[in-house]
């Protein structure tokens, strides 16, 4: 007599069944983290409240809660026109060279504070400090998603420093080419 496939260790179709059904719920679990991460967690849980309650036209960035349980309008967008500047590299041999970093970002703001009027009027200054600071970069200070954290963060800075107030709250990337 043969022995059959699950005498011989195999393992059955509804085992296998099971370890895909764990690993699909494991899969949603790491997804949710994922995109409560992204949005803040405010807005996240704003998305199921809005779902949960059956409003399905609640927008979560203009119903968005503050840490004060306080709502605040939606932020508005500066659109920052695209930037070439030179920046450095090292070449195999280790010879330093120049390379170009090509980026188009956009500054998020909130209009309901105090001096983002400013922004708007003071862009050429935000956007000639973004250059000043991108020109003294290097290749090596771009790697990785902690080099483009680091980036927007220091952007938003900038931005922040120039226009004078806590108006700016973030800095989105659209497009950015090193060559």
């Amino acid at each position: 007599m043969e022995a059959t496939e699950d005498q011989k260790g195999g393992k059955s179709p509804l085992h296998k069944a099971g370890i895909a059904g764990v690993l699909f719920v494991v899969c949603l679990a790491a997804a949710a983290g994922g995109m409560a991460l992204s949005m803040g967690s405010a807005a996240f849980l704003s998305v199921f409240d809005a779902s949960a309650t059956g409003d399905a036209d609640a927008d979560p960035e203009t119903s968005r809660s503050t840490a004060q349980g306080e709502t605040s309008a939606a932020f508005e967008m500066l659109p920052v026109d695209e930037m070439i500047v030179n920046i450095t590299a090292l070449t195999l041999s280790g010879r330093i060279t120049s390379r170009f970093l090509k980026i188009d970002a956009v500054i998020l703001y909130d209009p309901e504070i105090a001096g983002a009027d400013e922004i708007s009027a003071r862009y050429l200054y935000i956007r000639d400090s973004f250059q000043d600071y991108m020109r003294q970069l290097g290749e090596s200070d771009l790697e990785g998603s902690a080099g483009l954290a680091r980036l927007k963060s220091e952007l938003l800075r900038r931005a922040r420093a120039v226009s004078g107030s806590d108006a700016p709250r973030e800095i989105l990337i659209a497009d950015m080419v090193i060559q």
